[in-house]
């Protein structure tokens, strides 16, 4: 996921994003990039803990130049998205891990990436939140979205319409609907 990302670098081979090698981008570039056109679903949330839901889902649109007011209608639009519009105004260090989990969903789509990496983005949920999220995906996708999920979670890996299967650090199955 860091690579697809481009958080890391190769230490074989080449990644392209637009169409431009990464390796010879500058950091600042690669945040611009990261920014604009790449959503992250951290599997450990990375929320700013002296935040408060509202003001993690507002962050990522700060660095890219929405006003005060896109950035709160935003992050309110998003927060009932996933079922937190009483929860706005809590710190995150109060909020459940599924609470949790959902704040980190609504900022990775506040920037309205083109690509949303997700690692393990119902691993905290109940059933029903965890349909409701894998809904929030599959419509993102129908309006172009690339959705790439990872998780061990098979009940969420089959509604996905492709799933690579990767063992010992190699594609071992590759399926599509």
């Amino acid at each position: 996921m860091n690579l697809i990302g481009a958080l890391d670098l190769a230490t074989k081979g080449k990644i392209y994003l637009d169409k431009k090698n990464i390796e010879h981008l500058r950091e600042s570039e690669l945040a611009q990039i990261r920014g604009r056109k790449i959503g992250f679903v951290f599997q450990t949330f990375n929320l700013i803990p002296t935040l408060t839901a509202i003001e993690n889902v507002m962050l990522p649109m700060m660095f890219q130049n929405y006003s005060t007011k896109e950035r709160k209608e935003r992050a309110k639009k998003l927060l009932k998205e996933v079922g937190l519009e009483n929860r706005e105004d809590f710190l995150v260090t109060k909020l459940s891990g599924g609470e949790r989990q959902r704040v980190a969903i609504a900022r990775a789509l506040a920037n309205d990436p083109e690509v949303i990496l997700a690692d393990e983005p119902t691993g905290n949920l109940d059933s029903k939140k965890g349909k409701q999220i894998m809904s929030i995906f599959k419509k993102l996708n129908e309006e172009g979205k690339t959705i790439i999920m990872v998780t061990h979670d098979l009940e969420m890996a089959k509604e996905a319409k492709r799933i690579i299967r990767i063992k010992d650090g190699r594609i071992w199955k590759d399926h599509q609907k």
